[in-house]
């Protein structure tokens, strides 16, 4: 076989590789059917109360969230959860908020669990300002009672969502600073900024952001590496704090225990006044 032969092969499927990338983001990035849509449990299994909501986006889709009470509630988390599954597999955290004696508001994004739709980074933004506006404008809490949380792919909507108001604070815990530096990391000989049409720019949110900030990430991390939790925290404005973790993308925050949970006690309540 001729060298021309073999560089016109390498090239066909370095094109292949390209175009099958591009083509295929969507389902690259999002995960709603994994492992699957139906809700497997309620914040009832946990023995906590809670209120089944619907929420209407300004773009007409309706979401579906619960959001769980607390009578000792210092303030309200908002949570957004990371790309694969729905608000059903969050109860173990939904926990953890309710033993910080905080209201819990969790919401699926549109196409996730039981709400409409079809996911798109555009309409998680929506989804998110859905969730903001009913917390503020039909809860009636101020911004200055909440908190956003987000996690992994969450963790970008909930900084784009901390970027546009001024909540008490905000958490990012296992989160990328932007899609392409983390396809970068994955394709690293593919051109992935000109491939990616989805940006989830945390890095650039965070730079906007004028509450107190807690990155949480682990070194063991084997989803979203380290140095990217690194990279979001140095660009975040002061005042900011890192809380180190341990164990998985999917298990840090359980295998962390006490550490995990007095660092998130600590930040939370320093910053609900």
């Amino acid at each position: 076989m001729s060298i021309w032969k073999i560089l016109l092969y390498v090239i066909l499927a370095y094109a292949a590789i390209s175009i099958y990338v591009y083509a295929m983001q969507t389902s690259l990035i999002f995960y709603p059917n994994m492992p699957g849509r139906n809700l497997v449990a309620t914040p009832k299994n946990m023995g906590l109360t809670y209120q089944d909501v619907e929420l209407v986006t300004d773009d007409d889709i309706k979401l579906h969230g619960w959001f769980i009470p607390n009578k000792k509630a210092k303030g309200t988390i908002l949570f957004f959860h990371g790309n694969a599954g729905n608000i059903s597999h969050r109860l173990d955290s939904i926990e953890i908020f309710h033993r910080l004696e905080l209201n819990v508001f969790i919401i699926d994004y549109r196409g996730y669990g039981q709400s409409e739709g079809k996911i798109s980074e555009k309409g998680t933004y929506r989804d998110a300002e859905a969730a903001w506006n009913y917390l503020i404008n039909t809860q009636g809490f101020s911004e200055k009672q909440v908190i956003i949380f987000g996690r992994s792919l969450g963790a970008s909507v909930a900084s784009w969502l901390a970027s546009k108001h001024t909540p008490a604070a905000l958490i990012i815990e296992s989160g990328f600073s932007s899609v392409p530096s983390m396809g970068k990391r994955l394709y690293p000989f593919l051109p992935i900024r000109w491939l990616s049409h989805y940006k989830y720019n945390t890095k650039q949110y965070i730079k906007k952001i004028s509450c107190p900030v807690l990155v949480a990430h682990s070194k063991n991390d084997e989803i979203i590496p380290y140095d990217e939790g690194r990279e979001i925290f140095d660009t975040a404005p002061q005042p900011k704090q890192f809380l180190n973790m341990r164990g998985g993308h999917n298990d840090g925050f359980i295998v962390s225990g006490t550490s995990y949970v007095e660092g998130l006690r600590s930040f939370i309540h320093e910053n609900l006044k």
